[in-house]
């Protein structure tokens, strides 16, 4: 497992790098007059990032599926490798921001792959544990930008950092494919038996069979999407999608806006990018103890404390406290903000079975891209109008409202169980049991629904 944790948490380090540094550099690219770069076409470039971002996830949730983890997940590096070496070279703005849309492809389809692979090489009762491990490379690669921003955009310009996002190409690649294990499932489903229980046994992992493989063919990529929704799922499923929603909205408005909110509430330009590392050092240390509460409390219960934290930290913000304080306020609030959207996922990778899961995760993360794509633009809009600091009570609202959709998640499966108990008393009157002992009507959600509460 570690090996494939350490591989997996290597791309999440060059994504956080990839997604932080237009944040990091916005500030020096917006006062460099010969870009012709303002505040609304920031605002709107960062939003087509995370829509290609979106069509990255949803495509990759389902062709992983089909063709593999470990294939898969080197096009979506190259393609984000790609897109930074664009940026590197725009000459103006629309050739900026169409790297930045090919950046997001391929990080759109990163992350999802990335949490279906560590999920399946996870002990259960470490899933969310190594879930938040594998998020912290993402705040690490996101102090990696800032730090990249401070010490190169100011003497040498803002191209600069994002040519180091080509690196990956270069570093990751190999080691993906020389090191990177497929998936005991995929193998199965693609009637490689042997492989499938030789991985499976060199990793400690149960043999896989039919049920934890995906179904094959483009019937079996459809019928994987329908099951998102089918009884059991057909309430929870849109909640997971609303929480992701209200996660990301807050992750990346607050990554790609964060300088520029500081300024507009007066801090300075050093002050404004440095508060975007200190929040990304409280994000990985939010990480590592949002996964350990997690696996001994449930995923929902830390990820709606979680938002409920962030919501609290981002008022306070608003009311333009002192320096000294502004920095324990960002470094505290980047511990609940970035790990709350995480535990989303992990509650996501326990609500789906295996022959699910990459799917499920794939359209958490692509719906929830949808508030990656709003949050730019809104966050475009508040800097624009000059609001500063009343920009984060919009945010700390968004945060409300996570909290809500995710504790909603198990109470909706619950009446769901219920509901099925029900049906199956009346269609049994003698309490007449499946084989097992297990009660005819019961999804596999409703029985697994205990442990993500």
């Amino acid at each position: 497992m570690y090996a494939v944790l350490a591989l997996c948490w290597l791309v999440v380090f060059f994504d956080g790098l990839d997604v932080t540094v237009y944040g990091a550099v916005m500030p020096y690219m917006l006062d460099d007059p010969a870009f012709g770069f303002d505040a609304s076409a920031a605002g709107r470039i960062g939003s087509w990032t995370t829509f290609g971002m979106l069509i990255g996830a949803l495509t990759a949730g389902n062709t992983t599926d089909w063709l593999g983890r470990r294939a898969v997940l080197v096009w979506c590096v190259l393609l984000f490798s790609a897109g930074s070496g664009v940026c590197a070279l725009a000459g103006d703005p629309t050739q900026f921001g169409a790297g930045r849309f090919l950046a997001g492809l391929g990080l759109g389809g990163l992350m999802p792959i990335c949490l279906t692979v560590v999920a399946e090489f996870s002990p259960p009762r470490r899933m969310a544990l190594a879930t938040g491990v594998l998020m912290t490379a993402y705040h690490a690669g996101g102090m990696a930008a800032t730090g990249l921003g401070l010490a190169l955009a100011p003497d040498h310009g803002w191209r600069w950092p994002f040519a180091a996002g080509a690196l990956p190409a270069l570093i990751a690649v190999p080691l993906l494919l020389r090191h990177l294990p497929e998936s005991p499932g995929v193998l199965y489903a693609q009637g490689r038996f042997e492989q499938a229980r030789a991985t499976a046994e060199r990793y400690g992992l149960p043999a896989p069979s039919a049920k934890d493989a995906p179904a094959p063919g483009a019937a079996g990529r459809l019928r994987a999407v329908r099951a998102l929704v089918a009884p059991g799922r057909r309430l929870a499923t849109p909640l997971l999608w609303a929480a992701s929603f209200c996660g990301l909205l807050l992750v990346y408005g607050i990554s790609t806006w964060l300088p520029q909110l500081m300024r507009s509430a007066g801090y300075g330009l050093s002050t404004s990018v440095s508060l975007l590392m200190v929040i990304n050092a409280g994000g990985i240390v939010g990480m590592l103890v949002a996964g350990r509460v997690a696996d001994r409390f449930g995923a929902v219960r830390v990820a709606a404390c979680w938002f409920l934290l962030t919501a609290g930290g981002l008022a306070l913000l608003a009311t333009g406290p002192s320096l000294a304080f502004t920095y324990g306020v960002v470094a505290f609030t980047g511990i609940w903000l970035f790990s709350a959207s995480t535990m989303v996922y992990a509650v996501a990778g326990r609500f789906y079975p295996g022959a699910d899961r990459a799917a499920g995760l794939g359209w958490v993360t692509g719906v929830g891209r949808l508030g990656a794509v709003v949050s730019p633009w809104l966050g475009g809009v508040l800097v624009s109008r000059g609001l500063g600091s009343g920009g984060f009570l919009v945010f700390a609202l968004g945060a409300v409202l996570g909290a809500v959709a995710v504790v909603l998640v198990p109470a909706v499966a619950a009446t769901r169980r219920r509901h099925d108990d029900d049906r199956a008393a009346r269609r049994n009157p003698g309490g007449a049991a499946t084989a097992g002992g297990k009660p005819a009507g019961r999804s596999y959600f409703s029985r697994q629904n205990s442990s993500i509460g």
